[in-house]
């Protein structure tokens, strides 16, 4: 299954038991809502997953049970974040093993590379692996930029596909766009600037509030995709203070309260994340509270 980088990507959140390990039950059940929806891919391991919490068996365990789950429906990718070139490589042979269809790629981690380095980096693992990759380009949580010089000997790599932009300068998507056409398709990663970024030219939406709110994601993405403007338009405003919840630092505690709320999730973290409390924790549930009493109804998005 080669990747067509487009559509809306969940990058999903990793479910844990009370006792702390790995909940595949209910991982399954929410995989089987983003499914239904319409999404069109998945992306494990991600922040959102809590990717520096797991074991590489817990990353294996994930990448298998989720290309189980999906059965070829849509494309499965895990995310790459490790702190030396030799353990991303391997981390990328065991994602091609065990079944992942596609790889994001973080810049080193804890170290703060520099230009050479990182595209250094990112080249050793493109030559290692026959899987596709989405650069993850997001300087402002990982503090290395990823600039379109760069992409320039990044695109040497024919599996260097995509990149999910999420600098926070809407005008970068146009930027990409003019100096790369189509050789460098984009998914917008900030789920404030989605359908902006989408408006723009974006190809795709690797989306966080989707773990939650799947139908109402992929009908934005779908309906802006056949020209109803004003029908996407007003339910991203309805979104829009719950997609708020994603540029967050708490944003992993923040959507699983929303997933709870739907039904499709549950509140546990891995330590040393903790639970929301407090005004914290009232303020997001009232952002949900809200969000759910004013639920728009969707059109038949899946069919325009």
């Amino acid at each position: 299954m080669s990747i067509q980088w487009n559509g809306v990507m969940p990058a999903v959140t990793t479910k844990f038991t009370d006792s702390d390990t790995l909940d595949l039950h209910m991982f399954e059940h929410n995989i089987d809502a983003q499914l239904e929806a319409g999404v069109h891919g998945i992306v494990l391991g991600g922040t959102l997953g809590e990717a520096s919490t797991l074991s590489d068996d817990e990353k294996r365990i994930l990448t298998r049970t989720t290309v189980d789950i999906v059965n070829e429906k849509v494309p499965v990718l895990i995310n790459i974040a490790e702190q030396t070139t030799k353990g991303a490589i391997t981390a990328a042979q065991k994602a091609e093993e065990d079944g992942a269809k596609g790889l994001m790629m973080l810049p080193p981690m804890r170290y703060k590379s520099g230009d050479r380095e990182t595209v250094e980096y990112f080249k050793a693992v493109a030559n290692s692996t026959s899987l596709p990759i989405m650069v993850y380009n997001n300087p402002v949580d990982y503090k290395v930029e990823v600039s379109l010089d760069m992409f320039d000997e990044l695109l040497k790599c024919d599996n260097i596909e995509a990149v999910k932009e999420s600098t926070r300068d809407i005008s970068n998507v146009t930027r990409i766009k003019n100096r790369f056409g189509d050789r460098l398709k984009i998914l917008t990663g900030v789920d404030t600037l989605a359908l902006e970024s989408l408006l723009m030219g974006a190809d795709g939406w690797v989306a966080g509030l989707v773990c939650a709110f799947p139908k109402e994601t992929v009908a934005i993405y779908e309906l802006q995709k056949a020209g109803r403007i004003q029908e996407a338009i007003e339910i991203y405003r309805w979104f829009l203070p719950l997609l708020e919840l994603d540029i967050n630092p708490k944003l992993v505690q923040n959507i699983k309260l929303a997933e709870v709320a739907t039904g499709i999730g549950t509140e546990n973290v891995r330590a040393p994340r903790l639970p929301l409390h407090g005004e914290e924790r009232q303020h997001v549930l009232k952002v949900i509270e809200e969000g759910l009493k004013n639920r728009p109804t969707l059109p038949d998005y899946k069919n325009l």
